[in-house]
């Protein structure tokens, strides 16, 4: 006899409100190798637990069958509880009543049925699966953090306080992010610069980071615990380990391209750092505008160098690292309107610009030294009009998603005009105001009361009138059209993932969602994880956030990290596929179709006499890189490969019982 023992769980009204538990369990009891079944009100509190374990003690119970929610929502909780009954953990199924059942049903006949259908299919599995136990792999004490925003640099910190080695990558020349870019945050109005500066210097300073800008990610090999990363180091041209930054060959250089720093409101040189508080804060040459490296003339920078810096047959290399853990915090970018609105001029007018353009106005460190002036002519804006959600919540043109910290952007911004230019009309077009923050709400109405406009519709048209700016739209709460003559359009522009995001998400085995944000393994259990162990998310890789709760995550993700960096060796899940090696053909569909490069063809030898001869290919399965998604078994076609946990054996007896 299996000895199966059914718990029937009623998840407070989740399930019982629909599923007639009694019933599921009382049918339970009738099925071939139960030999004790109950029900009760939350099978995962613990007092359910206890009254599990009790029975397995009472009854002798050997396999176990849980009737509950989805098997994502608990399943590692009620196998850490079987640990404690001397039941092998992995002789447990769970059949899943709330998703499949009562969620999707509301005849309580109908769901009932279901539920003891899907009852009867656990059962038949869970008598025939196997104890399995899990294996160790080894932990290198080492992180990588990929990105330098904010996110990126408070993870860094948090892991390396915590006494482990850490490498951050960034693309870009320095650290900083678009956190670097804004004037003041809301809605304290604190210096973004005093903010995040002085994490950027505690980073570059601290014995435990190493870090790398100017690099991406080539290539990832392995698997949690031990990822061999390529590393792609490109070229600068300037010796980092001499150049003190004196800036010599900045002021020198003839060549002027547009600042995508300043989003094209100034100008800078060839050789360049990408802001003056830059971290490192030492130069670069830009390849692509260099007279030197692109005409063989110039070289003045390197004339002028004191120190003979400049190298201008530096290259790209590439070289190879392993790491324990890597958090992802790849950022975010902004959508370009002007492919999407040619309403709005498609980037015709220069007075039409998106917020970061604004912040980069308004910033004492910016190209107008914090004075906000139309780009046009340099004059003083008297009327400034606020489109928010533009990208946003269009999924016709745009983005269907919100992006959260645009209604306290726009608050900000309208602030900062009614503050730095004394007489200035603002006015807001918006959709919905969502201040979901501490003290969010109060700096909304302070705005409004300071003597923002704010009017409630989108705008259909902007066109020029006059040597002035005209926005028609609509105030859909007057139910009229309203034209306003603006000086200045500043744009909120939606977020979006940025470039190359999911590309790199994709070398470490992480995925994305349709809208190619980064996607969590849970929404809301494991916010910070990914599928692929040992890769973690930080910021808005995973989707729009303001600063605090890009922190927040970030800390979130370290704290993960540093969980897994503190152990020597972490247990692997068996349910991985195995191989029978006398069916495998060798044709390699699997290593192909394998999404994480779990699997490879290796030369079975046979020993003839005193002699090894290569016998055939046949595959191998690397336990560390398996993540049990089953895809190689659907593609092998001599159904060589079994998925331990989900046999061929298994799930036709599960298919045999539905129709018995």
């Amino acid at each position: 006899m299996s000895r199966i023992g059914v718990f029937v769980c009623h998840c407070g009204t989740n399930l019982a409100s629909v599923v007639d538990v009694e019933k599921v369990a009382a049918a339970a009891r009738e099925l071939p190798g139960v030999s004790y079944a109950a029900e009760y009100k939350y099978m995962c509190s613990e007092p359910g637990q206890q009254m599990i374990l009790d029975a397995i003690a009472e009854h002798g119970l050997k396999r176990i069958v849980i009737a509950s929610c989805s098997p994502r929502m608990h399943e590692t909780t009620f196998r850490k509880m079987l640990k404690k009954s001397g039941v092998n953990e992995y002789l447990l199924e769970i059949a899943n009543i709330r998703e499949q059942v009562s969620w999707v049903h509301t005849d309580s006949g109908v769901a009932t049925e279901k539920a003891v259908d899907l009852v009867r299919m656990a059962v038949a599995k869970v008598a025939k699966d196997e104890p399995l136990k899990a294996s160790s792999i080894p932990i290198t004490k080492r992180a990588l953090v990929v990105g330098g925003g904010i996110a990126g640099i408070q993870a860094a910190l948090d892991i390396a306080d915590a006494g482990h080695e850490v490498w951050l990558l960034e693309r870009e020349p320095s650290i900083g992010g678009r956190m670097v870019m804004l004037d003041k945050t809301f809605p304290t109005l604190d210096c973004s610069a005093c903010i995040s500066t002085p994490k950027m210097v505690d980073m570059s300073a601290h014995p435990n980071i190493k870090l790398l800008t100017s690099c991406e990610v080539a290539a990832v090999r392995g698997y949690i615990g031990n990822f061999t990363v390529t590393i792609r180091q490109k070229a600068k041209y300037v010796n980092q380990d001499i150049c003190t930054g004196c800036g010599n060959c900045e002021e020198k250089c003839p060549v002027k391209v547009k600042s995508d720093f300043n989003k094209g409101l100034s100008d800078r040189p060839a050789i360049y750092r990408l802001f003056p508080q830059a971290v490192p804060a030492k130069p670069v040459i830009d390849r692509a505008h260099c007279l030197k490296l692109t005409k063989d003339r110039c070289g003045l920078c390197e004339k002028v160098c004191p120190l003979g810096c400049i190298d201008y047959a530096d290259e790209d290399r590439e070289y190879d690292e392993t790491f324990g853990a890597v958090v992802l915090a790849t950022g975010y970018g902004l959508c370009d309107w002007t492919a999407m609105y040619d309403e709005y001029g498609a980037g015709r007018f220069a007075d039409v610009i998106d917020g970061l353009a604004f912040e980069r106005l308004v910033n004492a460190s910016g190209p107008t030294e914090g004075h906000i002036v139309r780009p046009s002519d340099g004059a003083e804006p008297k009327t400034v009009v606020l489109v928010k959600c533009v990208g946003s919540r269009d999924p016709k043109k745009g983005k269907p998603w919100c992006s959260r910290a645009c209604c306290m952007y726009a608050a900000k911004h309208a602030h900062q005009i009614l503050e730095k230019i004394p007489g200035a009309r603002v006015f807001v077009f918006y959709i919905d105001v969502r201040t979901p923050g501490k003290n969010y709400e109060e700096f909304y109405d302070q705005t409004r009361k300071d003597g923002a406009v704010y009017v409630r519709g989108r705008v259909s048209r902007i066109y020029k009138e006059g040597g002035r700016l005209i926005c028609q739209g609509e105030d859909s709460l007057l139910g009229k059209q309203v034209r306003v003559a603006a000086d200045l359009v500043v744009l909120e522009t939606a977020m979006e993932p940025a470039a190359g995001a999911r590309e790199t998400a994709a070398l470490f085995g992480a995925s994305a969602d349709a809208n190619g944000w980064l996607q969590e393994a849970h929404p809301k259990l494991r916010p910070v994880e990914t599928q692929a162990g040992g890769v973690f998310l930080a910021g808005t890789c995973q989707g729009p956030k303001d600063i605090p709760d890009t922190v927040a995550q970030a800390s979130g993700a370290a704290a993960k990290a540093i969980g897994l960096l503190n152990k020597d060796e972490m247990e692997t899940s068996p349910m991985i596929v195995a191989v029978d090696e006398a069916k495998c053909s060798g044709c390699g569909a699997c290593v192909d179709i394998c999404p994480f490069g779990a699997l490879s063809l290796e030369i079975l030898t046979a020993r003839e006499g005193r002699w090894e001869r290569a016998e055939r290919f046949v595959c191998k399965v690397n336990a560390g890189l398996c993540q049990g998604c089953g895809a190689c078994t659907v593609a092998c076609r001599t159904g060589a490969i079994d998925l331990r946990g989900f046999r061929n054996v298994q799930i036709l007896e599960e298919i045999d019982a539905l129709w018995t």
